[in-house]
């Protein structure tokens, strides 16, 4: 499954994708930090987004479907500086037009320093989606 361009700005390294299980992690590099030098709030909601994203469609794609973020709710519990932030999403709910996918992030010791629940939608793709 390839990366969006936006993930792949993010510096998102897909390391794997399936229909329960995603797995990423993203470099802490100073454009992704906050001026007092830890990750932003917003970096991490965006790994949640998207490896449930990745997740979901590599469950519905077959059946010409499209997951597309519907709610991101991410808790911070403690900053990451240096090292990569280490993603973990776990689907929680498979249903016809959405999935409920966990998401822990972890720093390189493995520390939970945030979490997050996404829903995706699933919406029928539409052939200028399709095209691009």
């Amino acid at each position: 499954m390839a990366i969006s361009p936006f993930d792949h700005h993010l510096g998102l390294e897909l390391l794997h994708c399936d229909e329960q299980l995603v797995t990423a992690r993203v470099p802490v590099r100073p454009q992704l930090t906050q001026p007092i030098g830890i990750v932003h709030g917003g970096v991490y909601a965006a790994i949640a987004e998207a490896i449930a994203s990745l997740g979901t469609n590599r469950a519905v794609a077959a059946e010409g479907m499209v997951g597309l973020g519907q709610s991101n709710n991410c808790s911070f519990l403690r900053p990451v500086s240096a090292g990569a932030v280490h993603a973990t999403a776990r689907v929680r709910h498979r249903g016809r037009t959405s999935q409920v996918w966990d998401v822990e992030l972890c720093d390189d010791d493995g520390r939970l320093c945030a979490m997050a629940r996404v829903t995706v939608a699933v919406r029928p793709l539409r052939p200028a989606a399709a095209a691009t």
